[in-house]
């Protein structure tokens, strides 16, 4: 018997793919897919801890540039108070320094005050995403007061390290 174009229909090769063939290539990339997830989740995990690590880094280094500059006179300071700024937009905003002799002269600390990368709301302001702890607050009960002595992240998580993210 022959078909199209006087070829013997034994002489046809069908070409394609059978059913099975593909379900096989479905259930090798699934299995693909579900190794490849986790280690995708821990990487963005590390990601995430980097900019907390880093964040945390340039926030408490402008903080502590802030009382070194109270200390050595650059910023007035109140005789009550403990040197340390009393919120983070001022290491923003900048304030006078004290032995310019023109007026005006602002020592600033940070260009902008980076985001809690835990935060879950992009929207809120990057100050607000953060956790402060005053002077007068005890190390293992921080809270806020009329200064910025630290500051921590608000998330409840822990870290790939087993520490709780706000003690880091």
């Amino acid at each position: 018997m022959t078909g199209f174009g006087g070829r013997r229909r034994s002489q046809v090769r069908v070409r394609g793919f059978t059913i099975i063939e593909l379900v096989i290539t479905l259930v090798i990339m699934a299995l693909l897919a579900t190794a490849v997830l986790p280690s995708a989740q821990l990487m963005y995990q590390r990601e995430r801890e980097s900019q907390l690590r880093d964040a945390l880094r340039t926030i408490r280094t402008a903080i502590d540039a802030y009382k070194k500059a109270t200390d050595t006179g650059r910023i007035k300071k109140e005789i009550d108070k403990s040197g340390y700024p009393p919120d983070l937009q001022t290491l923003v905003d900048g304030v006078d320094d004290a032995r310019s002799p023109k007026d005006g002269v602002k020592i600033y600390f940070l260009r902008a005050i980076p985001r809690d990368p835990l935060w879950p709301d992009m929207h809120t302001p990057a100050a607000e995403t953060w956790a402060l702890r005053s002077y007068a607050s005890p190390p293992d009960a921080p809270e806020p007061g009329d200064d910025v002595y630290d500051v921590h992240s608000m998330s409840l998580k822990a870290g790939l390290n087993g520490v709780l993210y706000s003690a880091w």
